[in-house]
């Protein structure tokens, strides 16, 4: 099948099986130790007391019975019925205790991917769908629940259950416990085969729920691009392609993974008729009925554990396949972190200065090159010039989005690099062109961008940005719900809300990027009256296509080939009739024959 897009694109498979990553996730098991020996404590004795049947079942068919002792037989019954009850509970309390306990590992590995994923770069959500990194987080860790919940703990028990078995067993006929053994080396082959085999299918298999998420992802969020263009039709044919490959791996994963059951299963039936012929026919061993019955019993108490601990082994490689990718995400390092002794950020005034800063996404295509120039507090800067220019990737450097290759970018003369991220990023407001609005109220969508903000204050940050004439216009007002990404709203209020949202935060350095991109001509000139008041005294770095609205920036700088070209007042370009005035004219032009 032809690639299509990066949701068609399998990720790496690691080859060797790395316990490594068994011993990370006991560190999330680590803090839940005294509840686990408690649940062990339960299992131990639940364990002991299923040895009793066969035990009180030998005595009874060897004494009690032949000679008519009907107190002892009574005796045995009540003490059986009453181990029948307690292993009753003990199988309760550790069902519960142990989903519980997996839980728990669960909601922590949970939000340790969550947070750690609020750290990474932009470079890693710009390189891959989100879809896979959002099935990271809920389905390959939901995959761990039955590993967590019952696997780890029940493998403890099913360990100590054939330890105790043997005890029995050998206490018993140490000559009959080696027969019950004897086709135990078969059974170590047939692990050793399969197990290699059934990594490999689940390490696939993860690849490919992890391209039909994407898919399904990528899909929804494009759904409006979908429909406008008819593209549905194409759309099931490669969906449907995709989940056939999921369905076709998932089958063969199935396939090889219960290989092993039925296996054991029937090691299990052999080694009970072998058994049964060596007991009858006496060969090597003198045993009376009632303790070959009793063995009977106590081979199913050995074979059903390790019947168990052959499932949790097929569960252990299952999950090899997600545990790899859970730890793989969380091993990916943020580019952009703390330097070493990096100072919290004081106060800023906003003097922002770039001294001779080149910057690449790629090696070799240089999109900034030697750019320097500064800009005094207060100041408002119009950021213009063709696409691809550097226009952003200026304020991209400014917020310490990303780290310069070479050179400075400078705040009040504190190196962007020398302090830290947090105290940085509070001192700027920074509204991007694609406007995303949480799912919630509008008043906690504006309050995003000061959390201890009042009422108060967010309806005299919306009344600044004529936000809170829409507002009062909806049902509910500013209680009125909105869904993620605001779809119930127009482009125009979309951006009106993040604008509230930013200047809420009150920043020292504001950035707006096509900020006024999607509102009307009328908003935008009574949001520019609003906001002149706002930008005094506040540094701010605009980008603009739509010309007209930057006219009354204090500097204007035409970026071009990844260099300043120009920079001046409006006026003073428009004097030297260069790059900036040949856009400004062009602009003009397409506006005249527009109305014309």
């Amino acid at each position: 099948m032809a690639q299509r897009n990066k949701s068609d694109v399998d990720e790496e498979l690691t080859e060797q099986f790395n316990w490594h990553d068994y011993a990370r996730l006991a560190q999330y098991i680590k803090p839940y130790m005294k509840e686990i020996y408690r649940i062990l404590g339960v299992i131990i004795l639940a364990n002991v007391a299923g040895m009793l049947g066969p035990y009180f079942t030998k005595i009874t068919i060897d004494t009690v019975i032949p000679n008519k002792d009907l107190p002892m037989l009574w005796l045995i019954g009540i003490l059986f019925t009453g181990s029948l009850f307690f292993i009753g509970w003990c199988m309760r309390y550790r069902i519960y205790h142990i989903t519980e306990l997996g839980q728990d590992v669960l909601k922590d590995m949970r939000l340790d991917i969550f947070q750690h994923l609020q750290k990474l770069s932009f470079s890693y959500f710009d390189s891959r769908p989100h879809g896979k990194i959002l099935i990271r987080v809920v389905n390959y860790i939901n995959t761990l629940s039955d590993l967590l919940s019952n696997g780890l703990v029940n493998l403890i028990s099913d360990v100590f259950n054939v330890l105790i078995t043997l005890i029995f067993m050998f206490a018993i006929d140490a000559r009959l416990t080696l027969y019950s053994l004897a086709l135990i080396p078969i059974l170590v082959v047939m692990v050793l085969i399969i197990q290699s085999k059934q990594r490999r299918a689940y390490q696939i298999l993860s690849n490919k729920q992890s391209n039909l998420n994407a898919y399904i992802h990528e899909s929804i969020a494009g759904i409006k691009v979908t429909q406008s263009f008819a593209r549905e039709q194409e759309n099931f044919r490669i969906f449907d392609e995709t989940n056939e490959d999921n369905r076709r791996t998932w089958m063969h994963a199935v396939k090889i993974q219960f290989l092993l059951w039925p296996g054991v299963q029937n090691i299990s039936v052999i080694t009970m008729c072998l058994i049964y012929f060596v007991g009858i026919r006496q060969i090597g061993v003198d045993v009376s009925t009632g303790t070959l019955i009793a063995f009977i019993g106590y081979i199913n108490n050995f074979w059903n554990p390790v019947i168990n601990i052959g499932n949790f082994y097929n569960s252990l490689i299952t999950a090899t396949a997600y545990l790899e990718r859970i730890f793989e995400t969380l091993d990916e390092k943020p580019e952009i972190v703390d330097h070493p002794g990096a100072k919290a950020l004081p106060q800023i005034d906003g003097d922002v200065t770039f001294n001779h800063v080149t910057f690449r996404y790629e090696p070799g295509k240089d999109i900034l090159k030697d750019v320097n120039f500064h800009v005094s507090h207060g100041q408002s800067v119009a950021l213009v010039g063709p696409t691809g220019a550097g226009k952003t990737t200026v304020i991209n450097l400014l917020s310490r989005f990303y780290d310069v290759n070479e050179g400075e970018v400078k705040i009040d003369h504190h190196n962007v690099e020398e302090v830290t991220l947090a105290s940085l990023r509070r001192q700027m407001g920074v509204m991007l062109q694609d406007t995303f609005i949480f799912s919630g109220t509008i008043m906690d969508n504006i309050r995003y961008g000061k959390l201890d903000a009042t009422d108060e204050e967010v309806i005299a940050a919306a009344k600044v940005v004529r936000a809170d004439d829409f507002i009062h216009e909806l049902k509910n007002g500013y209680e009125t719900v909105v869904e993620e990404r605001g779809s119930t709203l127009s482009a125009g209020q979309r951006q009106l809300i993040a604008f509230a949202r930013v200047l809420l935060a009150d920043p020292r350095i504001l950035i707006l990027d096509e900020a006024t991109s999607s509102i009307d001509t009328k908003t935008e000139a009574l949001l520019q009256m609003g906001l002149s008041a706002l930008l005094k005294g506040r540094t701010s770095f605009i980008i603009a296509h739509r010309l007209s609205t930057i006219k009354n920036c204090d500097q204007i700088f035409y970026v071009d080939g990844g260099k300043i070209a120009e920079h001046g007042t409006h006026e003073e370009l428009m004097a030297a009739r260069g790059l900036y005035y040949q856009l400004y004219q062009s602009q003009y032009d397409m506006l005249k024959l527009a109305h014309a």
